[in-house]
């Protein structure tokens, strides 16, 4: 749906040391990519800077080659980003529906909000079954479901994620991972997938890129990232 490309980006937190340095990346169309590495590699800042929640002091986002970079985050979900957040990101006093329906308002009203909600019950039953539950009530996997609907809801056209599968039990995350992949297939949806859970993103990711000390370290084909014991000891800890 929509290509991402990353042009020696450098961003940081306030007058601190960069945590990404000149870091560039292409994301084609329709691709799931999986943004590997060690805490500290600059995973989650790429996905902030990606979305403008961390400024960038240097080098260029572009969206099918339009600059990014100067934007606002409002902006840049309005052209088709979206990020789900490590922690389950939800809005804990409003209703599984209220969510739903909050996170598809930046590009759907009406008829056409109502049918976008009615696919993400029909991809998660478990929200369905919950609608008008509290989201301080859900456990963490539902959380989770919920903050990945309410990213979804909206029709990205890129889908930022970061940790989704951060301490949830396996079961919950094969469910996480297998609706990711299956949406993506059908969709055409653009995927950066940030995580620590190595082995299960590169079964969904079509590329692994391996961030070290804020720079691209690797970018291959998720078999090949996979099947190298000597760049998985060094960068990835198994």
């Amino acid at each position: 749906m929509s290509t991402v490309t990353i042009e020696a980006l450098t961003a940081g937190y306030g007058d601190g040391a960069p945590v990404l340095d000149e870091l560039s990346l292409d994301v084609p169309d329709g691709a799931v990519v999986a943004v590997l590495g060690a805490n500290g590699a600059g995973k989650t800042t790429l996905l902030r800077a990606l979305t403008g929640l961390v400024p960038a002091r240097s080098g260029r986002v572009l969206l099918d080659g339009t600059d990014l970079t100067g934007l606002p985050t409002e902006d840049r979900v309005r052209r088709g980003l979206a990020l789900v957040p490590e922690g389950r990101g939800v809005v804990v006093e409003l209703t599984v529906d209220e969510n739903l329906r909050l996170g598809g308002l930046w590009r759907h009203r009406g008829a056409g909000l109502r049918s976008a909600v009615a696919e993400m019950y029909a991809l998660f039953p478990a929200l369905h079954r919950r609608r008008d539950a509290a989201g301080h009530t859900l456990s963490g996997g539902e959380r989770q479901m919920l903050a990945l609907a309410r990213a979804l809801v909206s029709h990205p056209d890129v889908l930022l994620l970061d940790e989704p599968s951060l301490g949830l039990a396996p079961l919950v995350v094969a469910q996480l991972l297998g609706v990711l992949r299956d949406t993506a297939a059908r969709t055409g949806l653009t995927v950066l997938l940030a995580e620590q859970n190595v082995t299960g993103a590169l079964s969904v990711a079509d590329r692994g890129v391996v961030l070290s000390l804020g720079a691209v370290v690797a970018d291959r084909p998720a078999r090949e990232l996979a099947a190298d014991p000597a760049l998985r000891h060094a960068y990835l800890g198994f």
